[in-house]
């Protein structure tokens, strides 16, 4: 394959590309802890938001919070000209689903599409949880105000919507409460089916929940540390694609895997004083969270939360004991946390928005030879391209090569073994897309 020079030209254009852009410290700027802390407020006030609990009352139940939720929603698209398509999607889960309905109940998730000008049908999502719990799974009665979990991830939703309704964008973005995580994530499983349903282009899901605590039951207490959990591979690969990554490697370098790494970047590079910590799971150790369904279903999806988490205060009755005090309320938040949790997401769903889509298909080539060589499908509206490469050990990218507006490029002296590489579309405004991992070989 022939070897590319790169003109001086492009080399210029590499250099305006590496540049940050300013509207993601205004967007930083814009995200109000005050807001935060009255729509947390508001939420954890409805009384309980269990799946199953009152949905007539206006002022108690998952039904006044949906709603409310919902007219937040209107409030924002209305600020902004109606940018806004706002409604419910809901399905019927009939009772002895599993142990935790005990009655048939619609879960019903609210959501708000900010539809992009370039591509309306591909998404970049965030989502918060509407619903809470006490001790007892299907006490759907007593008082559960959730005020960290996880009325916080749902006010994060919120307040991004705000911010970003201000800005148009090439890609749509997707902000949603979802409903029924905590008897069995539902909510999840209803979108990510009516996702494949309406065959969206989904670019990834940011699911927070419980960004508000900064002090954890072990005593560490941090507003700087937080946590990105995502899957290494996708449960829908097929036997071919995992025959190919036993020889060829990819064990870590699955999509979510990639949209992990996009937001760590993009805090490394805009809100370097945070700490995200990449943790390479799923979800919790044996727990589950919102972004696990639309991983089910083929879908890039990683869960954003806090790193310190408090026990004592998550799943718990409001009570004293042993001179502990339980429960999940408002007390426990810390608002300016959830801010900067929230800036994460709004600056990394906006450099998705505005970054171009992903190559679909990128070939390696380079066996048993002193260079790596690479080919792939070039992107509508990307003005280049960028080769990342790393260790096998490393988790995050961190070597790249702008190369301009080509669909082939060979970097010589960089011996295939020893690095796994991506490939990524870069937009006129230096926005990128995800890193793609090869998805195919070939040999010249």
């Amino acid at each position: 394959m022939k070897r590319l020079l790169i003109p001086i030209a492009l080399c210029i254009s590499s250099i305006a590309l590496s540049q940050t852009d300013e509207r993601l410290y205004d967007i930083i700027k814009n995200v109000s802890a005050k807001r935060i802390a009255q729509d947390v407020t508001t939420l954890a006030n409805f009384g309980t938001r269990h799946t199953l609990s009152d949905t007539v009352s206006n002022t108690r139940g998952i039904g006044a919070a949906r709603r409310w939720i919902k007219s937040e929603f209107e409030k924002t698209s209305a600020d902004c000209n109606g940018c806004l398509e706002v409604f419910y999607q809901k399905n019927l889960v009939p009772k002895g689903e599993n142990d935790r309905i005990v009655n048939d109940v619609w879960v019903v998730n609210v959501v708000a599409i900010q539809r992009g000008t370039k591509n309306p049908n591909s998404f970049i999502i965030m989502s918060g949880d509407i619903d809470s719990r006490v001790s007892d799974p299907n006490n759907y009665t007593s008082d559960s105000p959730g005020a960290n979990d996880n009325a916080s991830g749902m006010a994060g939703t919120l307040e991004a919507a705000r911010v970003l309704s201000k800005y148009t964008f090439e890609n749509s973005i997707i902000y949603v409460g979802l409903s029924g995580e905590e008897q069995g994530l539902f909510g999840g499983k209803g979108l990510a089916a009516h996702a494949k349903q309406n065959q969206w282009d989904i670019i990834g899901i940011l699911n927070n929940d419980m960004i508000g605590n900064v002090t954890g039951v072990d005593g560490v207490t941090s507003n700087r540390d937080f946590r990105i959990f995502s899957e290494p591979v996708p449960a829908t690969e097929t036997e071919d694609q995992r025959r190919a990554r036993r020889f060829y490697g990819g064990e870590v370098d699955g999509i979510s895997r990639q949209l992990a790494r996009y937001i760590h970047k993009a805090v490394k590079n805009y809100m370097p004083e945070m700490n995200p910590m990449m943790i390479y799971r799923l979800d919790r150790f044996g727990r589950g969270g919102h972004h696990r369904p639309f991983n089910d279903a083929g879908f890039a999806g990683i869960r954003i939360m806090e790193s310190h988490e408090n026990y004592t205060q998550q799943h718990q009755d409001i009570r004293t004991e042993n001179g502990i005090e339980y429960g999940d309320v408002l007390e426990h938040v810390n608002f300016d946390y959830a801010k900067k949790l929230t800036a994460v997401n709004a600056i990394s769903l906006a450099s998705a928005a505005w970054g171009p889509l992903a190559p679909k298909e990128v070939k390696i080539g380079g066996i048993v030879e002193p260079s790596a060589k690479f080919k792939w499908s070039k992107v509508d509206g990307a003005v280049g391209y960028k080769i990342y490469w790393r260790d096998t050990t490393s988790p995050t990218w961190d070597h790249s090569k702008y190369v301009g507006d080509v669909s082939e490029y060979t970097l010589d002296g960089i011996v295939i073994d020893n690095f796994f590489f991506g490939i990524a579309a870069v937009g006129k405004d230096g926005h990128e897309s995800m890193v793609v991992f090869p998805n195919a070989i070939f040999r010249d």
